[in-house]
């Protein structure tokens, strides 16, 4: 996002005490947002973050937090926050169809239906036995479109046994039906009667509740079971993905891990999965630490993966010259949800890696209570993530970030592009005056084209530097559109732009 229309002083300080600069209400928000998985940060509990975004939205224009719950849905592929947005805004926005369109524009899959009616009800706060007997005219409307927008294998697939159920929620919603085909799958939701799909969830469940001989009658047939998904090719990608050790702890035939390996590499199939880049790690860390003569194979798969997400990449040529610089401080070794283990670090150190792998001409390294330069191979993204993880107690805890920018003044190395990938609680932990900002105003002297790029991996909702130049940008969120932003910003757009140019439909 150009980060150029900050006015005025705004000066603040940031969780560690330093100064820090603060944020548009429409950036703060955006921030908030496309970074939150409503579960704890470093520095804010989920309940805590929750509230600060509720709160963000009324300083906002409705249709701007209304397009930015869609944008976040289709093009950050977040799930949780987008119904989260759709359903505070039909708080305070009534007398037009903004929520409606909101509603239908959030909801993607089958589940979301439920899974917005049970944040609906618990924001209501609504208790009893009917929680949800009452419900806003412009949500009801925004579902009854999203329910014509699902056929049966859809609802079936996800017709699960949650807090709100499909069937509870077709009465209280009564979507008409759009044709009599749709008409029929809603009686047949009514009457418990969908037809199961064939699954791969649906298939292994079945299998597990046979009743086996013996141990290896029961891995024998879960042998066949695997082989026979992998065949259908009714395995999605990041069931694939997730699914890496139990099918290699299978033991399937060689010819079905190369079925495996051949898919998970494919450009295309990387491309149309739009998984988010740490997702390829956790997999290479499940599968490193097994014991089988597939892992090494598998291992190069995940890596040609990669780079083909890499390929997305986009502002960069040959000539251009590159630092990223990884916070490694303690604030950043924390889970991105409650059921991770991939870390806001983990990310940064990601992002990091796929920005280096198309760079040329790139110094890399950390930093905590000093900077140090780690070279690293331009391909081999997962096995350099690896590599600077297992080093990170080398430069301490703190988040002297300033250090990469002064390193290259003293040195007076010209780069193009400063990346700079951590949660922005950047201070000087040495307690002399040296800042961030004041590094960058005295770099400029001896680099005056060079750019600044801050990934806010947390969205705490302020920044190290106040903004109001052309050289110097934050980014908000860690999917692989980070890239598109990128681009967006050598072609003098803007994220915000983007966002307020979007038709509501």
């Amino acid at each position: 996002m150009r980060f150029n229309f900050l006015k005025g002083k705004n000066v603040v300080t940031n969780y560690e005490g330093a100064k820090a600069y603060e944020l548009t209400p429409e950036m703060e928000l955006y921030s908030a947002v496309v970074t939150a998985g409503l579960s704890d940060s470093f520095y804010e509990s989920g309940d805590e973050r929750l509230k600060r975004i509720q709160s963000l939205m009324v300083s906002n224009d409705p249709k701007f937090v209304a397009k930015l719950a869609v944008y976040a849905r289709t093009s950050m592929h977040m799930r949780s926050v987008p119904l989260v947005l759709a359903v505070e805004l039909a708080k305070y926005c009534s007398g037009t169809d903004l929520v409606s369109k909101t509603v239908k524009g959030v909801v993607q899959r089958a589940d979301e239906i439920m899974e917005l009616l049970a944040y609906y009800q618990l924001s209501n706060g609504r208790t009893g036995t009917k929680k949800l007997n009452k419900l806003s005219k412009q949500v009801q409307k925004g579902l009854s479109g999203a329910f014509n927008s699902f056929d049966e294998y859809q609802f079936a697939k996800y017709n699960r046994d949650g807090e709100v159920k499909l069937r509870d929620a077709l009465f209280l919603v009564h979507p008409k039906a759009k044709d009599d085909e749709q008409q029929n799958i809603f009686n047949k939701i009514a009457s418990k009667s969908l037809e199961v799909p064939y699954t791969w969830e649906t298939e292994l469940s079945a299998l597990g509740q046979t009743n086996f001989a013996d141990e290896k009658e029961k891995a024998a047939a879960f042998k066949v079971k695997w082989e026979e998904l992998i065949e259908s090719e009714k395995l999605g990608y990041m069931a694939l993905l997730r699914n890496l050790r139990n099918i290699i702890q299978a033991d399937v035939d060689y010819v079905y891990m190369q079925k495996v390996c051949s898919r998970l590499s494919n450009a295309h199939a990387v491309a149309r999965s739009k998984q988010f880049p740490f997702r390829f790690l956790a997999a290479y860390r499940e599968v490193k630490e097994l014991k089988s003569d597939f892992v090494a194979m598998v291992l190069s798969a995940l890596e040609n993966a990669v780079m083909a997400s890499a390929q997305n990449i986009k502002g960069f040529d040959e000539a251009t010259k590159v630092v990223v610089a990884c916070d490694v401080s303690g604030s950043m070794q924390k889970p991105v949800s409650a059921r991770s283990k991939v870390l806001l670090y983990d990310i940064g150190l990601m992002l990091a890696m796929l920005m280096q792998s198309k760079s040329k001409r790139v110094i890399s390294g950390m930093f905590g209570d000093k900077w140090k330069i780690i070279n690293m191979p331009n391909k081999g993204v997962l096995t350099n993530v690896g590599e600077f993880y297992r080093r990170e107690g080398e430069v301490g805890y703190s988040t002297n970030g300033h250090l990469v920018i002064d390193d290259l003044y003293l040195r007076k190395i010209v780069m193009d592009k400063i990346m700079i990938f951590t949660d922005c609680q950047l201070w000087n932990s040495s307690g002399g005056g040296g800042s961030l900002a004041r590094s960058w105003k005295d770099y400029k002297k001896i680099a005056p084209q060079a750019k600044l790029y801050l990934f806010d991996l947390a969205g705490y909702g302020n920044t190290p530097l106040r903004i109001e130049d052309n050289d110097v940008f934050l980014i908000a969120g860690w999917s692989d559109k980070v890239f598109d932003v990128l681009e967006a910003i050598e072609d003098g757009a803007s994220a915000i732009r983007k966002i307020k140019e979007m038709e509501l439909v």
